[in-house]
């Protein structure tokens, strides 16, 4: 009995030395390693080169550093009441209104119970006089860690965060139903960059033997690299003047450099503090934000797809004048009967007028050319040609870099969506769908949706007359350049002659009688080529949208507006995008216009 008890208890040490060996740390390491051809035995080694890794910086087009790794100063509050709010303002610097509002922004939601631990970001001036006075404050704790320090409070879609300090925000999400999403979507160049921001340890894999004596390795060295700056494509000042002009409103402006792909300016509305998800002292900023019906932290330009309204009606001119549906000199009258326009306006005679009044009749009938064009046949199936004609339409429209990923630098770029002859005849239950229940095509409603990269690329394309590069948010990682695929032209299967013929509508828009006259430059010496558009909306007022570029003629910038129930795209988007142009351009806004922006910057602090 004892002999058979002993060789159990020696099975089971036996397996538990043996999983001791699998699960080791040095399983590879220390290891003797026997030479074939010579029989000598030598061990492993894995020696780590000792260069530590330094986070890299984040810098703007100029220069400026946006986030750095910086030693960060927190000061924790004693748990137990009472606090003397008054006496620690006194030795912060701060009034007592500012403590409250400091503790409670701290607080992860109202009416915490007394004694929660509060942490506190002071500055090293401030953590000086704490330890200066600590005999006076001996219940307050003061620590230093390094953290990724923000030195600005735009571009938080654009920076993002490090997801190893955004542990308590990952923890705040779990409670809402979107916190997954934010959490997958909302990570900025941090994420995107990650691995070039971090760097790597550098590894060496000797063979040693019993003399130390190096013989080859066991495995492939890795060398070490540093932690790579970023020099992002945004102007942060021009980013920062873009937020004010739309604070609280829901929506996003992208402005694009169309010569180069490159953002410079990057907006999502409403906009908050991009310290916000990693600061210790935000969490109540932070479920505020989460819980905000207007959703914040969705990063809009990018994973938002709505309809484009009117402004998708250079797209589908270009196409109607590549496949020879119209000319830039034909007319259509405008009848009100096929669908409705939103202003009166003169019959548009020729292209250029049908883009300057943005008349729906006028590119109703435009698409319906392209769509119920019809071969040199006789016996001809009406029902496939209207197929074979919707998806040649598609076929152009998606070379726009439309219906998919353009392959911007931010996480989780959506597609958006163009409908196909399948997708119609599923939804409409009949193969024999015609023209008129798809016409909202021709206007940039329906199914259309696009999202705010796409739509500033789109003008970018127009701008260059039919080439685009992929929009990016980072000119140069360390001393080189952006990543090779944001070097590589994409051309369109439209002839440049075509986009040439949009740009003189696309001017008469900014001029008397266009639809955005109001949003003119040119008192400042800028030609304008912009086009408005009005989204139809079910559930509330309609959105409003523009997209354009300046200087017409020798392009330098390309700009996205798109503001959720905003109403017309002439009063509440086109105004937005024309001073980003001349900030942009010229550095100021001149006293003209000056009124005019303060009026937009108050809506924009008020959120309507």
């Amino acid at each position: 009995m004892r002999t058979s008890f002993k060789r159990w208890e020696n099975i089971l040490l036996a397996l538990v030395l043996g999983l001791a060996s699998c699960s080791s740390p040095e399983q590879k390491t220390n290891t003797p390693t026997q030479d074939p051809e010579t029989g000598e035995v030598y061990t492993r080694r894995r020696v780590v080169i000792s260069d530590s890794l330094i986070r890299g910086r984040v810098l703007d087009r100029n220069d400026s550093v946006l986030v750095d790794t910086r030693l960060q100063y927190l000061l924790k509050l004693p748990r137990r009441p009472p606090l003397d709010t008054l006496a620690l303002g006194l030795l912060l610097g701060w009034d007592s209104v500012t403590v409250r509002r400091r503790i409670a922004d701290a607080l992860p939601y109202e009416g915490m119970p007394a004694g929660y631990p509060v942490q506190l970001r002071i500055t090293a001036a401030q953590a000086k006089r704490v330890r200066r006075d600590s005999a006076n404050w001996p219940n307050l704790l003061l620590t230093e860690r390094r953290q990724r320090v923000y030195t600005t409070s735009a571009g938080a879609p654009v920076l993002g965060y490090l997801g190893a300090e955004a542990q308590a925000f990952y923890r705040q999400a779990k409670r809402y139903r979107r916190g997954r999403f934010y959490r997958l979507r909302s990570g900025g160049v941090e994420t995107y960059y990650n691995g070039l921001l971090n760097g790597r340890h550098g590894y060496l894999h000797p063979l040693v033997d019993a003399k130390g004596q190096q013989h080859g390795t066991w495995a492939k060295d890795t060398t070490f690299q540093q932690g790579q700056d970023l020099h992002l494509t945004i102007d942060v000042k021009l980013q920062a003047y873009a937020e004010k002009l739309l604070g609280g409103r829901r929506g996003y402006l992208v402005a694009l450099d169309p010569l180069t792909g490159e953002i410079l300016a990057y907006v999502s509305a409403p906009v908050y503090d991009p310290a916000t998800i990693t600061a210790p002292d935000q969490a109540g900023v932070r479920a505020t934000l989460l819980g905000h019906e207007d959703m914040p932290l969705l990063n809009r330009p990018a994973m938002l797809a709505n309809p484009p309204g009117s402004v998708f009606k250079l797209v589908n001119a270009a196409v109607a004048l590549q496949l020879g549906a119209i000319t830039p000199a034909t007319a259509f009258r405008c009848d009100q009967s096929l669908v409705s326009c939103v202003h009166r306006h003169p019959q548009a005679n020729n292209l250029t007028l049908g883009l300057k009044y943005s008349c729906n009749p006028y590119f109703y009938q435009t698409m319906q050319s392209l769509i119920n064009r019809m071969p040199d046949s006789l016996a001809v199936d009406t029902v496939a040609t209207r197929h074979a004609n919707l998806e040649l339409w598609r076929r152009y429209v998606r070379s726009f870099g439309l219906d998919s990923v353009l392959g911007v630098d931010v996480p989780r770029e959506a597609p958006g969506f163009l409908p196909t002859a399948a997708y119609y005849d599923k939804a409409r239950r009949t193969t024999r769908w015609t023209y008129r229940s798809i016409y909202s095509l021709s206007i940039g409603q329906g199914e259309i949706n696009l999202t705010g990269l796409q739509m500033a690329n789109m003008a970018a394309i127009i701008a260059n007359r039919g080439w685009y590069y992929t929009p990016h948010l980072v000119r140069q990682v360390g001393m080189g350049g952006p990543l090779p695929r944001f070097t590589e032209k994409h051309r369109t299967l439209i002839d440049s002659a075509h986009f040439a013929a949009l740009v003189p509508g696309m001017v008469a828009v900014m001029q008397r009688g266009g639809t955005a006259d109001a949003s003119s430059l040119a008192d400042v010496g800028i030609t304008v080529a912009g086009k408005t558009g009005t989204v139809q909306n079910d559930e509330g007022d309609d959105h409003a949208a523009f997209v354009g570029f300046a200087p017409a003629n020798n392009p330098k910038i390309a700009v996205a507006v798109y503001l959720e129930n905003a109403g017309f795209g002439a009063t509440a988007a086109a105004p937005c995008a024309v001073l980003v142009m001349e900030k942009y351009l010229r550095g100021s806004i001149a006293p003209k216009r000056k009124r005019w922006e303060a009026r937009i910057q108050r809506r924009a602090r008020n959120g309507y």
